[in-house]
């Protein structure tokens, strides 16, 4: 497991109107509170979850929408990661970047078990743009069990601006 508690989270560097999100948003006090960073090789990104006891599909096994949820917080704050980084920015600078989900396909390859950390690992497949692709691995017990891609687009700039960004 990586050790981030030093690192900030992708997620930490939103700007508070966009730190609502139910899966990731810092500010949402019901939330997962999903946290993304840079893994050790500086190409994928990682995030851990525990599953509560209510996350239950079945006895003994995570609900399929905790795990779509991971997917899409981690995919998308990997989006903004890899936007900064393609115009050789801080995740501090303005303007922020924020990104939305256009497209979330996941395959449940085998049940996940509950009683265990979630890792989710990221790639990046393609920036372009004001979107970017990007596959994610779910891992519990060291097994894939569950794969992910995500289509994630920049905030609309009319958004941004209703928001005062």
């Amino acid at each position: 497991m990586t050790n981030n508690s030093k690192q900030k989270a992708f997620q930490d560097f939103y700007p508070d109107v966009w730190s609502l999100c139910y899966g990731c948003g810092r500010l949402n006090e019901h939330g997962l509170h999903i946290k993304s960073y840079w893994a050790e090789n500086g190409e994928e990104t990682v995030s851990h979850l525990k599953p509560k006891p209510y996350h239950t599909a079945i006895p003994g096994y995570v609900y399929g929408g905790l795990i779509a949820s991971l997917i899409d917080c981690h995919a998308t704050g990997t989006a903004a990661a890899a936007a900064y980084r393609a115009e050789n920015r801080e995740m501090d600078t303005d303007p922020p970047f924020r990104f939305l989900t256009a497209s979330l396909h996941i395959d449940y390859l085998k049940p996940t078990p509950i009683d265990t950390t979630l890792e989710a690992r990221g790639k990046i497949k393609e920036v372009k743009g004001r979107k970017v692709i990007v596959s994610v691995d779910v891992i519990a017990k060291g097994e894939i069990t569950a794969h992910g891609e995500v289509v994630a687009v920049q905030v609309p700039k009319y958004l941004a601006e209703e928001m005062g960004i």
